[in-house]
């Protein structure tokens, strides 16, 4: 199969969509796949995360793009659709996958319509809902209008959760699948644990018990709300953690004196810490999945997250964390201490967290995305070569 990918944000822009992309990538190397991607420019590239022509087998082409204002390492391409177009009829896909499509994807998915080619387009950002986040709430509307564009002219729409779903369908966007993500369970394991680490960040109470270690992980951006850990900031016998990077480290930096920040994290050493929590916490509002919840999960960790968007499918209330009342910081803390104040109960939540994501793995959820793509390239009749 030939697969093209319009990328929205990928390398050296580390978030959810880059991993899904990434991993997406590693499977269809595996099948012997011809993958192009078509990728906004990057600066800022360093040697952890260069900007290279191949990634996994795949030949990657970037457009030039402008940094987004106040987060300059996220890049929004530009450019004409016949641009994109004469890249697509260039590399003749057999179909073109949409990555979070918002600037670049609604120049690639009008190309692909104009060519004839079948489309998958993978909704994973609620951007309009970042509209009032940032301070530019009458934007909103307009975003929604570009976002049902999009996925009214994609031939197929996979969503990662049932909210997602159900809120694209109830805007008309009917052809729409649920797709969910991956976890590497070998990597994120509660074997990973690490006393040395936790003696040193969180240390001992006056009683001589280690300290419970409360963490998040993610971009320190304003649709994550990671101010809203100030509720537990003060919680007796506990260390905040906020494992990530992004635009607003130094303003929570101040509003979280006490908390250890430790940037960004990957590979082994972020599996490492996040074994090491005794209670995950992630205030976003705007999670269309929320891949991190599912790794503290995957780890043995218990959640705490607020009951809108993807945690809905990722947490059992009662069972594997607690959910609550979007804007209820009350609620949040009282969770928190319910989970911190009985170690048993702890641990019976996180085993059962644990066992929750078993049999996700990253090739059993590619191969449904293959499936997929084999369903619109049949529904589509031989792509035309204007």
């Amino acid at each position: 199969m030939r697969v093209a990918i319009v990328a929205e944000s990928f390398l050296p822009q580390m978030n959810g969509v880059t991993h899904s992309i990434l991993r997406v990538l590693d499977h269809l190397q595996e099948r012997g796949d011809d993958v192009l991607v078509l990728a906004p420019s990057g600066e800022g590239a360093s040697a952890v995360f260069p900007l290279p022509e191949n990634v996994s087998g795949a030949r990657v082409v970037r457009l030039p793009a402008l940094p987004v204002a106040g987060y300059p390492n996220v890049r929004v391409a530009f450019g004409m659709v016949p641009k994109v177009k004469r890249m697509l009829r260039a590399f003749a896909p057999d179909v073109v996958h949409l990555a979070s499509p918002f600037e670049l994807g609604w120049r690639g998915v009008r190309a692909a319509h104009q060519l004839g080619l079948p489309t998958v387009a993978v909704y994973q950002t609620e951007v309009p809902g970042y509209a009032a986040r940032y301070g530019v709430p009458f934007l909103e509307n307009w975003a929604w209008q570009r976002v049902e564009a999009i996925h009214l002219l994609a031939d197929r729409t996979l969503a990662p959760s049932t909210f997602a779903l159900n809120q694209l369908r109830g805007r008309g966007i009917l052809d729409v699948e649920l797709w969910r993500r991956g976890v590497d369970t070998v990597r994120f394991h509660p074997a990973k644990r690490d006393a040395a680490w936790r003696a040193t960040v969180g240390g001992l109470r006056e009683d001589g018990r280690p300290v419970k270690i409360i963490g998040y992980v993610g971009r320190l951006a304003a649709e994550k709300q990671v101010e809203d850990l100030r509720a537990l900031a003060d919680l007796p016998g506990t260390r905040l953690v906020v494992v990530g990077d992004g635009p607003l480290r130094p303003q929570l930096e101040a509003q979280l004196p006490h908390a250890h920040f430790t940037g960004f994290q990957g590979g082994e050493e972020l599996a490492r810490i996040v074994a090491s929590f005794d209670l995950f916490v992630h205030p976003g509002e705007f999670e269309t999945f929320c891949q991190t919840i599912q790794e503290a999960m995957a780890s043995g960790v218990p959640v705490v997250a607020t009951g809108r968007g993807g945690p809905l499918d990722l947490v059992e209330n009662s069972k594997t964390g607690w959910l609550y009342s979007p804007g209820d910081l009350k609620q949040m803390r009282s969770y928190a201490v319910d989970l911190l104040g009985d170690d048993a109960k702890r641990a019976a939540f996180a085993e059962a967290a644990h066992r929750s994501v078993q049999g996700r793995s990253w090739r059993s959820i590619s191969q449904q995305l293959i499936t997929h793509y084999e369903d619109v390239i049949a529904r589509r009749p031989a792509a035309v070569a204007g």
